[in-house]
């Protein structure tokens, strides 16, 4: 039986969060979610995730990339995706490589965007 990849979500929103978690355990993934920028730091100390998604705008309009910067300083090798909401113009002007994230998923989030990047973020299919 192969090993169940984990990824950790970190956003403000709790039903983003639930979302996450059940489109991605049905897909055989163990998740673990925070709520904020500080509780995902923490959970991030206890456990070594295979990817992470982590919103944009939290608790302070800066958290998510504060968060991508403080997780690099330790792991510069953990896919971690940029969740946000902020229009695609925006997102576009803003180098979220620069940020510590590898890649971006534009809220809302469908099930299929969802999946298609946590596959290619864990190079699945």
């Amino acid at each position: 039986m192969k090993k169940k990849k984990l990824i950790v979500a970190i956003d403000d929103d709790p039903e983003i969060l639930q979302f996450i978690k059940i489109t991605l355990e049905a897909r055989d993934h163990e998740v673990k979610t925070a709520l904020s920028g500080k509780e995902g730091l923490e959970l991030l100390q206890d456990c070594k995730p295979d990817l992470i998604l982590c919103d944009l705008m939290m608790e302070r309009i800066d958290t998510g990339a504060g968060v991508a910067t403080q997780i690099r300083m330790k792991d510069k090798s953990v896919p971690i995706y940029l969740m946000s909401s902020v229009g695609e113009s925006m997102a576009r002007n803003v180098d979220i490589h620069e940020l510590g994230f590898n890649g971006l998923l534009q809220k809302p989030v469908s099930i299929d965007d969802l999946i298609m990047h946590v596959n290619r973020a864990l190079r699945i299919g």
